[in-house]
């Protein structure tokens, strides 16, 4: 005869969905192991080769810089945006004197008027061969000389820009030929020695006798040392 009145076994146990978490069963709350995050392990080999590798590099770095630095050091740079190599127009003059079947002038004028330039054209597409130098003056405008043997009318007026005569001026004892813009812009032309001369640019008539009477004074150099140099009869 069964017992209503009596308590059932299984009363006594929990139900399987009602046991406690596994992180409440645990009282100090320390991970499970599978919950551990993984640590990868490198072998003492490979980590002192990559550490070598990492070494050689920067040292290979460090040795190329020591190489080019010598390089650097013997070519400074610049000292300015402004900043040009001199101009040896008598070393260049020289080099064209051969082709150009006369002494070109080249003015000394000290370090009042300095060179930017100084070349030999051919004169491909004007036919007319020239010695050209391009000059800053000490006002900071430009003057450009341009001498040749094979001048005409029609390349004198391009050149000049087809500026009208306006006088002449005289500069190194010599007669120059004046053409003036009447604004910022003149010439003075000077046939002078078989060779015509002209000086292009944007500086004021002072400036313009001064370089043309240095002109007129290298060019009676270069006929004096032609005459010297020739054979006497």
């Amino acid at each position: 005869m069964r017992d209503y009145g009596g308590v059932s076994e299984t009363q006594d146990k929990p139900a399987a969905g009602n046991q406690p978490k596994a992180a409440e069963a645990n009282p100090n709350g320390a991970p499970d192991a599978m919950d551990a995050p993984y640590k990868p392990v490198i072998p003492a080999k490979a980590a002192k080769r990559a550490n070598a590798s990492v070494i050689g590099m920067i040292i290979a770095l460090v040795l190329c810089v020591l190489a080019f630095l010598p390089i650097v050091l013997m070519n400074p740079a610049p000292k300015g945006e402004g900043f040009r190599p001199p101009v040896d127009v008598a070393s260049i003059a020289r080099n064209a004197a051969d082709v150009a079947g006369f002494t070109p002038v080249t003015p000394e004028t000290g370090d009042t008027f300095k060179p930017n330039y100084a070349r030999w054209e051919s004169g491909t597409g004007t036919g007319v061969p020239t010695w050209e130098v391009g000059y800053l003056t000490p006002k900071e405008a430009f003057i450009g000389l341009t001498q040749t043997t094979k001048a005409n009318p029609t390349w004198v007026l391009q050149q000049t820009g087809n500026m009208p005569v306006t006088g002449t001026r005289n500069a190194g004892g010599q007669d120059w030929e004046l053409h003036d813009s009447g604004k910022d812009k003149r010439s003075m032309v000077l046939n002078y020695r078989g060779t015509t001369i002209i000086l292009n640019g944007t500086a004021n008539l002072e400036e313009f006798a001064t370089l043309a009477a240095a002109v007129v004074k290298s060019a009676d150099q270069a006929a004096a040392a032609s005459e010297s140099a020739a054979p006497s009869s």
